[in-house]
């Protein structure tokens, strides 16, 4: 079981810059869906701003952090799922909420949120946990990572095309909303692209050790959801809201942490693995979810 701590999944360093380019490019096109009304919406009921950032910045890594101290993972595993703990939202998690009859405009507002304090919080929550968990300290002293360039790549992907997407957004509207639903499904593609490039060079490391993920990933991705939805019931929401937290805090912004584990950590086996699965998981529970709380709301309002 040791040996996957030694595995290196390959990743040559021309798809790393593509995948820079993309990921910025992807988060620049969800910057031009947000307007600044959306975070004047959040202030205007900051009982949800703080439920939700509670969830997924404070809980989340958190449980994750319990979890595996409870099911002693591998180190290069455990580091993995905290890294995608750590991670914000995933911006498909507005379209699962639409499709679940979830409160969209609260869901597109969290990932607008999520991703501006992420600049901060995901170096400080990965960093934090890592370095708690002595297995995982002891990979992350043996690579070295230094926090600025952590929060410097992080603020160059996430941080900048933000901002920049909503400045253009802000000045020319109509056409920052024709580019916003051009670049949509480009979302979906990056990620496929990374994992179908990251498989077919490693196909027999995939093969060998996907099964020492695969209960670990499901979990660790229902335990999300769960929360998600546990919290915002414990703070009285809305069932329309408790929707809406679920499927924020269990989808997470896995192509981002798949971008960090291949720029810091050389493609490390466990990391790059469970990030990557989680990454398939993610779209398959939150479609099944979503297409569950779809249909019973649907069959409520035919009885009502």
């Amino acid at each position: 079981m040791q040996e996957l701590d030694q595995v290196q999944i390959n990743f040559d360093s021309d798809n790393l810059w593509v995948l820079n380019i993309a990921l910025a490019v992807v988060m620049f096109g969800v910057a031009l869906g947000i307007t600044i009304d959306d975070f004047k919406s959040l202030f205007r009921k900051p009982k949800l701003v703080l439920v939700g950032i509670l969830s997924q910045f404070v809980l989340l890594p958190l449980v994750t952090f319990l979890f595996i101290y409870l099911v002693n993972p591998q180190p290069s595993i455990a580091l993995g799922m905290m890294m995608v703990a750590a991670c914000p939202g995933g911006n498909i998690s507005n379209f699962m909420t639409h499709l679940a009859n979830g409160n969209t405009a609260l869901s597109v507002s969290l990932t607008a949120f999520s991703t501006l304090i992420a600049v901060f919080m995901t170096p400080f929550n990965f960093q934090f946990y890592g370095n708690l968990y002595e297995p995982t300290s002891q990979l992350l002293a043996l690579v070295s990572l230094s926090p600025y360039e952590l929060i410097k790549l992080v603020l160059l992907i996430l941080g900048i095309p933000l901002l920049v997407g909503m400045l253009i957004r802000h000045r020319f509207e109509r056409i920052a909303v024709k580019i916003s639903k051009a670049l949509k499904p480009l979302s979906i593609l990056v990620f496929v692209a990374i994992v179908v490039i990251a498989f077919t060079n490693n196909l027999d490391v995939f093969n060998n050790y996907i099964h020492h993920v695969l209960v670990l990933g499901i979990s660790h991705n229902v335990l999300a959801i769960l929360l998600g939805l546990l919290v915002a019931k414990g703070f009285g929401l809305s069932f329309k809201n408790q929707k809406t937290l679920a499927i924020e805090t269990g989808i997470q912004n896995s192509g981002l942490g798949l971008l960090l584990i291949f720029t810091f950590f050389d493609g490390l086996g466990g990391m790059a693995i469970i990030a990557a699965f989680w990454g398939i998981w993610h779209i398959v529970s939150g479609l099944i979810l979503a297409f569950y709380w779809s249909l019973k709301t649907n069959k409520q309002e035919s009885l009502a």
